[in-house]
């Protein structure tokens, strides 16, 4: 099954209003930045992002860098990650926050990796001891495990999920590169519908079956990157 779409934009075009979204990436390693990109331009509004943080800002000229662009056009309704990142320094993103025109949510980084994977692998949750004793465990159930309190976690599943591979093959077999293998595979089976970017779009039966970091059956529409920006 041929699983690739023409552009960026036609990728991202059910994408509407309202959506729950995970974006992959730590920093700028690993962003889906064509389909971000592509989002912005499509305009959706009242979105839910869930990632590590919202990209970053070059400090020079103040151009910002992966799902923060979203939050700089106002499309982001509430942000679910471990951080903002360094974007929250920005006036513009404390003005939105203090006027309550978007939501924060921080979860520990290895809980919201945890929870996202929970989601991929049809699980209901799982009990960590972090959190515990911190405004973290408020509203959740609390058991006592061999003599020390856990919190549940429930899984933390999307609509959507934007991820960004290396290489990919038009049936949606993915491989990452280096540290981009960070929320990459976890957000890829966790999402109803997975749309990934690829650096190198190949055809079926190029890339080695042993070397498949996400299998095909878990992306529904793969992308050949269109630019790709350099930095130092």
């Amino acid at each position: 099954m041929d699983k690739t779409v023409k552009s960026s934009d036609e990728a991202v075009r059910d994408i509407n209003d309202g959506a729950i979204i995970l974006s992959a990436g730590f920093g700028l390693c690993g962003i889906p930045e064509n389909l971000i990109r592509a989002l912005v331009r499509k305009g959706s509004k009242d979105l839910t992002i869930i990632c590590n943080n919202l990209g970053s800002t070059d400090s020079k000229d103040g151009q910002i860098y992966g799902a923060g662009l979203l939050a700089k056009n106002g499309q982001i309704k509430k942000f679910i990650g471990s951080f903002p990142g360094p974007i929250a320094k920005l006036p513009w993103f404390k003005e939105l926050y203090r006027s309550k025109k978007i939501e924060l949510e921080i979860i520990p980084q290895g809980t919201l990796n945890e929870r996202i994977r929970c989601a991929g692998a049809g699980l209901g949750g799982f009990y960590t001891p972090t959190g515990v004793g911190t405004p973290i465990e408020e509203g959740k159930e609390k058991r006592l495990i061999d003599g020390r309190e856990y919190i549940l976690e429930l899984p933390l599943a999307a609509d959507f999920a934007l991820i960004k591979a290396h290489k990919g093959d038009r049936a949606g077999n993915l491989v990452y590169r280096y540290s981009a293998r960070n929320y990459n595979p976890v957000m890829a089976p966790a999402a109803k519908v997975a749309i990934a970017e690829v650096e190198e779009l190949c055809e079926v039966g190029a890339l080695d079956p042993d070397s498949v970091h996400t299998p095909g059956i878990f992306v529904s529409r793969i992308v050949k990157g269109e630019t790709y920006e350099k930095r130092a």
